[in-house]
């Protein structure tokens, strides 16, 4: 699937009209996919930071996130990052990021294309 067809809203008709786009989780991954870990040049989700991203009915969007760890000096810009990269997307209510720290992360939950990028494998 194209990148335009992942960010573009799903919507429906009725007889009364068009609905409200509809979130989707491929949508919110790929406006996360966005967002770059300055100190490393893989994206924040290649990188194994996303924990959860949950939607709601009315398109509210929750995202779990961690950092590679508890010192990180972009601690406090990523998560705002992640927020705004998710707000932009059609449909999108309020949006929460809640950084976390339980399983902390290690090299594991990166997938096998940012280890090939990190030369980490």
């Amino acid at each position: 699937m194209a990148d335009e067809e992942k960010l573009a809203p799903v919507t429906s008709w009725t007889p009364d009209g068009e609905t409200k786009p509809r979130v989707t989780e491929d949508a919110v991954i790929a406006a996360i996919a966005t967002v770059f870990d300055p100190e490393i040049p893989v994206n924040i989700y290649e990188l194994g930071l996303i924990y959860a991203v949950e939607i709601e009915e009315g398109g509210d969007v929750r995202v779990e996130m961690t950092l590679t760890a508890p010192g990180c000096p972009s601690a406090q810009e990523l998560p705002e990052q992640v927020k705004h990269a998710v707000e932009i997307i059609e449909g999108v209510g309020e949006v929460t990021v809640e950084t976390v720290w339980d399983p902390p992360w290690d090299q594991t939950r990166m997938s096998e294309e940012a280890r090939l990028m990190l030369n980490m494998f």
